[in-house]
Protein backbone atom coordinates (compact mmCIF):
# COMPACT_ATOMS: atom_id res chain seq x y z
CA UNK A 1 0.00 0.00 0.00
CA UNK A 2 1.84 2.88 -1.14
CA UNK A 3 1.06 6.64 -2.55
CA UNK A 4 -0.17 7.05 -6.45
CA UNK A 5 2.02 8.45 -8.58
CA UNK A 6 -1.06 11.01 -9.76
CA UNK A 7 -2.93 12.34 -6.66
CA UNK A 8 -6.77 12.72 -6.72
CA UNK A 9 -7.57 16.25 -8.21
CA UNK A 10 -8.22 19.38 -6.39
CA UNK A 11 -11.20 20.22 -8.63
CA UNK A 12 -10.62 23.41 -10.44
CA UNK A 13 -12.74 25.51 -12.68
CA UNK A 14 -9.82 25.90 -15.37
CA UNK A 15 -8.91 22.43 -15.04
CA UNK A 16 -9.19 20.95 -18.81
CA UNK A 17 -10.71 17.41 -19.58
CA UNK A 18 -7.65 16.17 -21.16
CA UNK A 19 -5.48 16.77 -18.38
CA UNK A 20 -7.69 14.57 -16.38
CA UNK A 21 -7.75 11.75 -18.73
CA UNK A 22 -5.15 8.79 -18.65
CA UNK A 23 -3.36 6.74 -20.55
CA UNK A 24 -2.26 3.41 -20.41
CA UNK A 25 1.27 4.34 -19.29
CA UNK A 26 0.17 6.95 -16.11
CA UNK A 27 -2.21 3.81 -15.21
CA UNK A 28 0.31 1.31 -15.00
CA UNK A 29 2.09 3.56 -13.28
CA UNK A 30 -0.91 4.93 -11.04
CA UNK A 31 -1.08 0.81 -10.45
CA UNK A 32 2.50 0.14 -9.46
CA UNK A 33 2.58 3.56 -7.50
CA UNK A 34 -0.03 2.51 -5.06
CA UNK A 35 1.01 -0.64 -4.05
CA UNK A 36 4.81 -0.17 -3.99
CA UNK A 37 5.60 1.54 -0.09
CA UNK A 38 6.00 1.22 2.79
CA UNK A 39 5.33 -2.76 2.72
CA UNK A 40 8.25 -3.88 0.86
CA UNK A 41 10.85 -2.33 2.59
CA UNK A 42 9.37 -4.25 5.94
CA UNK A 43 9.05 -7.81 3.71
CA UNK A 44 11.42 -9.95 4.92
CA UNK A 45 10.98 -9.32 8.67
CA UNK A 46 7.53 -9.56 8.15
CA UNK A 47 7.30 -12.69 6.12
CA UNK A 48 10.54 -14.30 8.39
CA UNK A 49 8.59 -13.46 11.90
CA UNK A 50 6.31 -16.23 11.62
CA UNK A 51 7.29 -18.68 8.68
CA UNK A 52 10.23 -20.36 6.74
CA UNK A 53 11.49 -20.58 3.55
CA UNK A 54 8.79 -23.54 2.20
CA UNK A 55 5.77 -21.85 4.06
CA UNK A 56 6.28 -18.58 2.51
CA UNK A 57 7.11 -19.97 -0.92
CA UNK A 58 3.78 -21.44 -0.48
CA UNK A 59 2.79 -18.10 0.35
CA UNK A 60 3.29 -16.41 -2.62
CA UNK A 61 1.95 -19.57 -4.08
CA UNK A 62 -1.52 -18.76 -2.53
CA UNK A 63 -1.59 -14.86 -2.71
CA UNK A 64 -0.28 -15.33 -6.79
CA UNK A 65 -3.88 -17.26 -7.17
CA UNK A 66 -6.05 -15.21 -5.55
CA UNK A 67 -4.49 -11.58 -6.17
CA UNK A 68 -4.94 -12.99 -9.99
CA UNK A 69 -8.54 -13.82 -9.55
CA UNK A 70 -9.17 -10.50 -7.88
CA UNK A 71 -7.07 -8.57 -10.98
CA UNK A 72 -9.27 -10.62 -13.69
CA UNK A 73 -12.42 -9.44 -11.33
CA UNK A 74 -11.17 -5.75 -11.79
CA UNK A 75 -10.73 -6.43 -15.15
CA UNK A 76 -13.86 -7.93 -16.39
CA UNK A 77 -16.16 -5.26 -14.20
CA UNK A 78 -14.38 -2.46 -15.90
CA UNK A 79 -15.23 -3.64 -19.06
CA UNK A 80 -19.03 -5.36 -18.16
CA UNK A 81 -20.33 -2.41 -16.12
CA UNK A 82 -17.82 0.94 -17.31
CA UNK A 83 -20.98 3.13 -15.87
CA UNK A 84 -19.53 2.18 -12.05
CA UNK A 85 -16.94 5.13 -10.98
CA UNK A 86 -14.77 4.32 -7.98
CA UNK A 87 -14.08 0.69 -8.10
CA UNK A 88 -15.39 -1.09 -5.32
CA UNK A 89 -16.88 0.57 -3.21
CA UNK A 90 -19.16 1.04 -6.44
CA UNK A 91 -19.20 -2.64 -7.30
CA UNK A 92 -20.74 -3.43 -3.49
CA UNK A 93 -23.43 -1.48 -4.00
CA UNK A 94 -24.58 -2.21 -7.67
CA UNK A 95 -24.35 -5.72 -6.64
CA UNK A 96 -25.47 -6.13 -2.81
CA UNK A 97 -27.17 -3.02 -1.96
CA UNK A 98 -26.49 0.18 -0.46
CA UNK A 99 -26.07 -1.29 3.46
CA UNK A 100 -22.96 -3.78 1.92
CA UNK A 101 -22.09 -0.66 -0.60
CA UNK A 102 -21.67 1.41 2.38
CA UNK A 103 -20.04 -0.59 4.74
CA UNK A 104 -17.81 -1.56 1.64
CA UNK A 105 -16.88 2.42 1.28
CA UNK A 106 -16.57 2.06 5.26
CA UNK A 107 -13.61 -0.45 5.33
CA UNK A 108 -12.11 1.08 2.43
CA UNK A 109 -11.78 4.64 4.11
CA UNK A 110 -10.62 2.89 7.22
CA UNK A 111 -8.00 0.67 5.83
CA UNK A 112 -7.06 4.10 4.28
CA UNK A 113 -6.78 6.20 7.68
CA UNK A 114 -5.10 3.23 9.62
CA UNK A 115 -2.72 2.47 7.01
CA UNK A 116 -1.70 5.96 7.55
CA UNK A 117 -1.16 5.10 11.31
CA UNK A 118 1.31 2.86 9.93
CA UNK A 119 3.11 5.19 7.68
CA UNK A 120 3.70 7.48 10.20
CA UNK A 121 4.80 4.98 12.83
CA UNK A 122 7.48 3.66 9.89
CA UNK A 123 8.59 6.83 8.95
CA UNK A 124 10.06 7.50 12.91
CA UNK A 125 10.94 3.87 13.13
CA UNK A 126 13.32 4.40 9.82
CA UNK A 127 14.53 7.33 11.70
CA UNK A 128 15.54 6.26 14.57
CA UNK A 129 18.47 4.82 12.75
CA UNK A 130 19.70 8.53 12.90
CA UNK A 131 17.72 9.23 15.57
CA UNK A 132 17.34 6.56 18.55
CA UNK A 133 15.11 8.19 20.73
CA UNK A 134 12.46 7.72 17.76
CA UNK A 135 12.84 3.34 18.39
CA UNK A 136 9.96 1.48 16.37
CA UNK A 137 8.25 4.59 16.06
CA UNK A 138 5.47 4.77 18.89
CA UNK A 139 7.75 6.38 21.40
CA UNK A 140 6.32 9.86 22.76
CA UNK A 141 8.97 11.34 20.56
CA UNK A 142 7.90 9.32 17.51
CA UNK A 143 4.12 10.23 18.33
CA UNK A 144 4.82 14.00 18.43
CA UNK A 145 6.86 14.12 15.47
CA UNK A 146 4.42 11.80 13.39
CA UNK A 147 1.48 14.22 14.97
CA UNK A 148 3.46 17.21 13.39
CA UNK A 149 4.24 15.47 10.34
CA UNK A 150 0.18 14.97 9.92
CA UNK A 151 -0.95 18.28 10.71
CA UNK A 152 1.37 19.75 8.25
CA UNK A 153 -0.03 17.86 5.26
CA UNK A 154 -3.44 18.44 6.66
CA UNK A 155 -3.29 22.05 5.93
CA UNK A 156 -0.55 22.01 3.00
CA UNK A 157 -4.11 19.97 1.34
CA UNK A 158 -6.61 22.20 2.57
CA UNK A 159 -4.72 25.34 1.29
CA UNK A 160 -5.01 23.28 -2.27
CA UNK A 161 -1.47 22.67 -2.78
CA UNK A 162 -0.94 19.41 -4.83
CA UNK A 163 1.94 17.34 -5.44
CA UNK A 164 4.19 18.90 -8.40
CA UNK A 165 5.69 16.69 -11.19
CA UNK A 166 8.68 16.73 -9.83
CA UNK A 167 7.95 15.83 -6.49
CA UNK A 168 6.17 12.39 -7.71
CA UNK A 169 9.46 11.90 -9.51
CA UNK A 170 11.35 11.82 -7.29
CA UNK A 171 8.93 9.80 -4.54
CA UNK A 172 8.52 7.30 -7.59
CA UNK A 173 12.09 6.83 -7.93
CA UNK A 174 12.88 6.89 -4.49
CA UNK A 175 10.43 3.44 -4.11
CA UNK A 176 11.54 1.71 -7.32
CA UNK A 177 14.84 2.61 -7.38
CA UNK A 178 16.53 0.86 -4.18
CA UNK A 179 14.05 -2.01 -4.19
CA UNK A 180 15.78 -3.19 -8.10
CA UNK A 181 18.92 -2.43 -6.46
CA UNK A 182 18.37 -4.30 -3.36
CA UNK A 183 17.33 -7.54 -5.38
CA UNK A 184 20.48 -7.00 -7.65
CA UNK A 185 22.84 -6.76 -4.89
CA UNK A 186 21.32 -9.63 -2.95
CA UNK A 187 20.47 -11.79 -5.72
CA UNK A 188 24.93 -11.90 -6.09
CA UNK A 189 25.35 -12.11 -2.81
CA UNK A 190 22.73 -15.17 -2.07
CA UNK A 191 23.17 -18.17 -0.58
CA UNK A 192 21.80 -21.46 -0.94
CA UNK A 193 22.67 -23.27 2.09
CA UNK A 194 21.37 -20.22 4.50
CA UNK A 195 18.37 -20.37 2.27
CA UNK A 196 18.08 -24.33 2.53
CA UNK A 197 18.88 -24.37 6.40
CA UNK A 198 15.94 -25.08 7.96
CA UNK A 199 13.79 -25.27 4.55
CA UNK A 200 10.63 -25.87 6.37
CA UNK A 201 10.71 -23.99 9.78
CA UNK A 202 9.93 -27.16 11.39
CA UNK A 203 13.17 -26.90 13.64
CA UNK A 204 11.33 -23.56 15.04
CA UNK A 205 8.76 -24.80 17.53
CA UNK A 206 7.54 -21.29 17.48
CA UNK A 207 6.58 -21.33 14.02
CA UNK A 208 4.11 -24.20 14.12
CA UNK A 209 2.78 -26.50 11.21
CA UNK A 210 3.17 -25.05 7.83
CA UNK A 211 -0.10 -24.79 7.55
CA UNK A 212 -0.07 -22.32 10.45
CA UNK A 213 3.13 -20.76 8.82
CA UNK A 214 1.57 -20.15 5.42
CA UNK A 215 -1.51 -18.53 7.40
CA UNK A 216 0.67 -16.04 9.07
CA UNK A 217 2.22 -14.97 5.41
CA UNK A 218 -1.53 -14.04 4.30
CA UNK A 219 -2.14 -10.97 5.50
CA UNK A 220 1.16 -9.87 4.98
CA UNK A 221 1.34 -10.66 1.48
CA UNK A 222 -2.37 -8.68 0.67
CA UNK A 223 -0.80 -5.47 2.21
CA UNK A 224 1.52 -5.45 -0.35
CA UNK A 225 -1.32 -5.62 -2.91
CA UNK A 226 -4.01 -2.62 -1.30
CA UNK A 227 -3.46 -0.86 -4.22
CA UNK A 228 -4.16 -3.22 -7.00
CA UNK A 229 -7.66 -1.88 -7.68
CA UNK A 230 -5.72 0.99 -8.26
CA UNK A 231 -6.69 1.66 -11.81
CA UNK A 232 -10.06 0.55 -11.04
CA UNK A 233 -10.22 3.55 -8.26
CA UNK A 234 -9.54 6.40 -11.20
CA UNK A 235 -11.83 4.70 -13.97
CA UNK A 236 -13.57 7.48 -14.56
CA UNK A 237 -10.76 9.32 -15.33
CA UNK A 238 -8.86 7.03 -17.95
CA UNK A 239 -9.26 8.05 -21.54
CA UNK A 240 -10.12 4.09 -22.79
CA UNK A 241 -11.37 1.33 -20.39
CA UNK A 242 -10.03 -1.73 -21.69
CA UNK A 243 -6.41 0.20 -20.28
CA UNK A 244 -7.88 -0.56 -16.87
CA UNK A 245 -7.83 -3.83 -17.49
CA UNK A 246 -4.17 -3.64 -18.75
CA UNK A 247 -3.21 -1.88 -16.57
CA UNK A 248 -3.70 -3.87 -13.85
CA UNK A 249 -2.37 -6.47 -15.14
CA UNK A 250 0.78 -5.46 -15.82
CA UNK A 251 1.32 -3.34 -12.57
CA UNK A 252 -0.05 -6.87 -10.46
CA UNK A 253 2.97 -9.19 -12.07
CA UNK A 254 5.67 -6.42 -11.95
CA UNK A 255 4.94 -5.84 -8.58
CA UNK A 256 4.28 -9.70 -7.60
CA UNK A 257 8.31 -10.44 -8.79
CA UNK A 258 9.47 -7.47 -6.64
CA UNK A 259 7.74 -8.50 -3.40
CA UNK A 260 8.60 -12.67 -4.11
CA UNK A 261 12.25 -11.51 -4.74
CA UNK A 262 12.92 -9.26 -2.19
CA UNK A 263 11.45 -11.69 0.72
CA UNK A 264 12.76 -15.04 -0.76
CA UNK A 265 16.25 -13.55 -1.81
CA UNK A 266 16.45 -12.41 1.82
CA UNK A 267 16.35 -15.76 3.44
CA UNK A 268 19.35 -16.54 1.35
CA UNK A 269 21.54 -14.14 3.01
CA UNK A 270 20.27 -14.13 6.63
CA UNK A 271 18.33 -16.88 8.40
CA UNK A 272 14.76 -17.24 9.08
CA UNK A 273 15.75 -16.26 13.10
CA UNK A 274 17.56 -13.80 11.94
CA UNK A 275 15.37 -12.03 9.77
CA UNK A 276 12.79 -12.41 12.33
CA UNK A 277 14.75 -10.42 14.60
CA UNK A 278 15.35 -7.49 12.67
CA UNK A 279 14.06 -4.20 13.07
CA UNK A 280 11.84 -2.60 10.39
CA UNK A 281 12.51 -1.21 7.66
CA UNK A 282 14.24 -4.79 7.47
CA UNK A 283 15.52 -4.26 3.99
CA UNK A 284 18.16 -1.74 5.48
CA UNK A 285 19.09 -5.09 8.03
CA UNK A 286 19.74 -7.13 4.85
CA UNK A 287 21.63 -4.82 2.63
CA UNK A 288 23.59 -3.80 5.55
CA UNK A 289 24.69 -7.23 6.06
CA UNK A 290 25.33 -7.86 2.56
CA UNK A 291 27.42 -3.93 1.80
CA UNK A 292 27.60 -2.61 4.83
CA UNK A 293 26.11 0.52 6.62
CA UNK A 294 25.69 2.61 3.70
CA UNK A 295 23.05 -0.08 2.58
CA UNK A 296 21.30 0.49 6.01
CA UNK A 297 21.37 4.40 5.10
CA UNK A 298 20.28 3.98 1.72
CA UNK A 299 17.05 2.25 2.25
CA UNK A 300 16.22 4.14 5.95
CA UNK A 301 16.31 7.46 3.44
CA UNK A 302 14.77 5.94 0.81
CA UNK A 303 11.65 4.79 3.36
CA UNK A 304 11.25 8.31 4.47
CA UNK A 305 10.90 9.84 1.24
CA UNK A 306 8.60 6.87 -0.54
CA UNK A 307 6.29 7.20 2.61
CA UNK A 308 6.27 11.01 3.03
CA UNK A 309 4.53 10.82 -0.24
CA UNK A 310 2.55 8.02 0.46
CA UNK A 311 1.06 9.77 3.77
CA UNK A 312 0.57 12.83 1.71
CA UNK A 313 -1.53 11.06 -1.34
CA UNK A 314 -3.63 8.72 0.79
CA UNK A 315 -4.34 11.60 2.77
CA UNK A 316 -6.03 12.91 -0.18
CA UNK A 317 -7.30 9.37 -0.93
CA UNK A 318 -8.66 8.45 3.01
CA UNK A 319 -10.55 11.71 2.64
CA UNK A 320 -12.12 11.32 -0.80
CA UNK A 321 -13.77 7.68 -0.31
CA UNK A 322 -16.61 9.44 2.59
CA UNK A 323 -16.36 12.34 0.23
CA UNK A 324 -18.13 10.86 -2.64
CA UNK A 325 -20.36 8.52 -0.62
CA UNK A 326 -21.37 11.64 1.01
CA UNK A 327 -22.23 13.22 -2.08
CA UNK A 328 -24.14 10.20 -3.43
CA UNK A 329 -25.89 10.05 -0.26
CA UNK A 330 -24.44 6.79 0.76
CA UNK A 331 -23.31 8.79 4.17
CA UNK A 332 -24.26 11.76 5.23
CA UNK A 333 -24.46 15.21 3.47
CA UNK A 334 -21.80 16.86 5.55
CA UNK A 335 -19.21 14.03 4.29
CA UNK A 336 -19.51 15.75 0.85
CA UNK A 337 -18.54 19.19 1.81
CA UNK A 338 -16.45 20.61 0.13
CA UNK A 339 -14.01 24.38 0.57
CA UNK A 340 -13.94 26.90 -1.85
CA UNK A 341 -10.97 25.10 -3.41
CA UNK A 342 -12.34 22.30 -3.57
CA UNK A 343 -10.52 20.29 -1.10
CA UNK A 344 -13.19 17.38 0.73
CA UNK A 345 -12.54 20.03 3.94
CA UNK A 346 -14.73 18.01 6.14
CA UNK A 347 -14.04 14.54 5.26
CA UNK A 348 -10.72 15.30 5.49
CA UNK A 349 -10.98 16.77 8.67
CA UNK A 350 -12.45 14.05 10.27
CA UNK A 351 -10.16 11.31 8.90
CA UNK A 352 -7.09 13.09 10.41
CA UNK A 353 -8.41 13.59 14.16
CA UNK A 354 -8.88 9.47 13.33
CA UNK A 355 -5.04 9.26 12.45
CA UNK A 356 -4.34 11.66 15.55
CA UNK A 357 -6.20 9.51 17.92
CA UNK A 358 -4.80 6.02 16.69
CA UNK A 359 -1.48 7.42 17.01
CA UNK A 360 -1.78 8.67 20.57
CA UNK A 361 -3.13 4.57 20.92
CA UNK A 362 0.05 3.20 19.59
CA UNK A 363 1.96 5.72 22.16
CA UNK A 364 0.08 4.10 25.11
CA UNK A 365 -0.58 0.31 23.55
CA UNK A 366 2.67 0.10 22.28
CA UNK A 367 1.42 -0.83 19.10
CA UNK A 368 4.01 -1.38 15.93
CA UNK A 369 3.96 -1.49 12.84
CA UNK A 370 3.05 -4.21 12.18
CA UNK A 371 0.13 -4.40 14.20
CA UNK A 372 -1.87 -1.25 12.23
CA UNK A 373 -0.98 -2.98 8.79
CA UNK A 374 -2.68 -6.14 10.08
CA UNK A 375 -5.42 -4.26 10.71
CA UNK A 376 -5.67 -2.19 7.35
CA UNK A 377 -5.35 -5.30 5.90
CA UNK A 378 -8.04 -6.57 7.51
CA UNK A 379 -10.38 -3.86 6.70
CA UNK A 380 -10.38 -3.46 3.42
CA UNK A 381 -11.21 -7.53 2.74
CA UNK A 382 -14.90 -6.63 2.67
CA UNK A 383 -14.86 -4.48 -0.82
CA UNK A 384 -12.49 -7.08 -2.07
CA UNK A 385 -14.67 -10.15 -1.06
CA UNK A 386 -18.10 -8.12 -2.61
CA UNK A 387 -15.83 -6.89 -5.68
CA UNK A 388 -15.12 -11.28 -6.38
CA UNK A 389 -19.18 -11.93 -5.29
CA UNK A 390 -20.25 -8.91 -7.26
CA UNK A 391 -18.42 -10.56 -10.35
CA UNK A 392 -19.83 -14.14 -9.94
CA UNK A 393 -23.25 -12.88 -9.90
CA UNK A 394 -22.84 -11.11 -12.97
CA UNK A 395 -21.65 -14.16 -14.53
CA UNK A 396 -24.22 -16.23 -13.03
CA UNK A 397 -27.15 -13.82 -14.36
CA UNK A 398 -25.58 -13.19 -17.57
CA UNK A 399 -26.66 -9.45 -16.74
CA UNK A 400 -23.92 -7.11 -19.19
CA UNK A 401 -22.96 -10.41 -20.81
CA UNK A 402 -23.95 -10.87 -24.82
CA UNK A 403 -25.87 -13.95 -25.97
CA UNK A 404 -23.36 -16.80 -26.44
CA UNK A 405 -21.01 -15.15 -25.11
CA UNK A 406 -18.58 -17.14 -22.02
CA UNK A 407 -18.96 -16.56 -18.99
CA UNK A 408 -16.53 -19.54 -17.29
CA UNK A 409 -13.80 -17.58 -17.28
CA UNK A 410 -14.90 -14.22 -14.99
CA UNK A 411 -17.33 -16.94 -12.96
CA UNK A 412 -14.33 -18.97 -12.02
CA UNK A 413 -12.10 -15.27 -10.95
CA UNK A 414 -15.23 -14.23 -9.24
CA UNK A 415 -15.56 -17.38 -7.12
CA UNK A 416 -11.79 -17.83 -6.43
CA UNK A 417 -11.48 -14.31 -5.94
CA UNK A 418 -14.34 -14.21 -3.12
CA UNK A 419 -12.56 -17.59 -1.59
CA UNK A 420 -9.42 -15.87 -1.20
CA UNK A 421 -10.89 -12.87 0.45
CA UNK A 422 -12.76 -15.55 2.72
CA UNK A 423 -9.58 -17.61 3.32
CA UNK A 424 -7.80 -13.78 4.43
CA UNK A 425 -10.83 -13.53 7.06
CA UNK A 426 -9.92 -16.61 8.15
CA UNK A 427 -6.45 -16.07 8.33
CA UNK A 428 -6.31 -12.37 9.90
CA UNK A 429 -7.23 -14.06 13.68
CA UNK A 430 -9.63 -13.02 16.23
CA UNK A 431 -7.31 -10.43 17.41
CA UNK A 432 -7.71 -8.59 14.29
CA UNK A 433 -11.28 -9.44 13.08
CA UNK A 434 -12.37 -8.55 16.52
CA UNK A 435 -10.46 -4.83 16.08
CA UNK A 436 -12.62 -4.02 12.70
CA UNK A 437 -15.77 -5.04 13.78
CA UNK A 438 -15.09 -2.30 16.76
CA UNK A 439 -14.22 -0.15 13.58
CA UNK A 440 -17.55 -0.92 11.56
CA UNK A 441 -19.89 -1.07 14.12
CA UNK A 442 -19.90 3.07 14.68
CA UNK A 443 -20.71 3.00 10.82
CA UNK A 444 -23.91 1.95 11.15
CA UNK A 445 -25.16 4.91 12.66
CA UNK A 446 -23.83 7.06 9.68
CA UNK A 447 -25.61 4.95 7.46
CA UNK A 448 -28.99 4.92 8.91
CA UNK A 449 -28.39 8.97 9.34
CA UNK A 450 -27.66 9.01 5.37
CA UNK A 451 -30.75 6.92 4.75
CA UNK A 452 -32.87 9.24 6.61
CA UNK A 453 -31.31 12.23 4.98
CA UNK A 454 -32.72 10.65 2.04
CA UNK A 455 -35.85 9.39 3.69
CA UNK A 456 -35.62 6.14 2.66
CA UNK A 457 -35.72 2.64 4.49
CA UNK A 458 -32.85 1.99 6.72
CA UNK A 459 -32.87 -1.72 6.55
CA UNK A 460 -34.42 -4.43 5.08
CA UNK A 461 -34.70 -7.61 6.97
CA UNK A 462 -31.13 -9.34 5.81
CA UNK A 463 -29.68 -5.86 6.60
CA UNK A 464 -30.45 -5.70 9.69
CA UNK A 465 -29.69 -9.17 10.74
CA UNK A 466 -25.61 -8.64 9.60
CA UNK A 467 -25.97 -4.96 11.24
CA UNK A 468 -27.30 -6.72 14.50
CA UNK A 469 -24.65 -9.55 14.16
CA UNK A 470 -22.12 -7.01 13.67
CA UNK A 471 -23.10 -5.08 16.80
CA UNK A 472 -22.80 -8.14 18.40
CA UNK A 473 -19.42 -9.15 17.49
CA UNK A 474 -17.99 -5.48 18.27
CA UNK A 475 -19.76 -5.70 21.82
CA UNK A 476 -18.31 -9.24 22.21
CA UNK A 477 -14.82 -7.89 21.15
CA UNK A 478 -14.79 -5.10 23.19
CA UNK A 479 -15.41 -7.43 25.98
CA UNK A 480 -12.78 -9.91 25.48
CA UNK A 481 -10.43 -7.10 25.14
CA UNK A 482 -11.27 -5.70 28.20
CA UNK A 483 -10.78 -9.40 29.71
CA UNK A 484 -7.81 -9.53 28.15
CA UNK A 485 -8.87 -12.71 26.14
CA UNK A 486 -7.29 -10.70 23.27
CA UNK A 487 -5.15 -8.00 22.91
CA UNK A 488 -5.97 -5.52 21.19
CA UNK A 489 -3.33 -4.38 19.21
Amino acid sequence: MATTDLDIPIREESASPATTKLRLGSLTALVIGSMVGSGVFSLPQNMAAGAGPLAILIGWTVTAAGMLALVFVYQSLAVRRPELDAGPYAYAKAGFGPFIGFNSAWGYWISAWVGNVSYAVIVFSALSYFFPAFGDGNTWQAVLGASILLWIIHFLVLAGIRQAAIVNTVVTIAKIAPVVLFVGVVAVAFKLNVWSLDFTGLGNASLGTIAAQVKSTMLVTLWVFIGIEGASVFSARAERRKDIATATVLGFFTCLALYALVSLLSLGILSQPELAALKNPSMAGVLEAVVGPWGAVLINLALVVSVVGAFLSWTLLAAEIPHVAGKDGTMPKFFGHESERGVPSTSLLITNLLVQAFLVITLFAQSTYQALFYIASAAILVPYIFSGAFAAKLALTGESYQSGESRTGPLVAGILATIYGLWLVYAAGPAYLFMCAILYAPGIIFYVWARREANQRAFHPVEAVIAVALVAVAILAVYEMWTGAVSAL
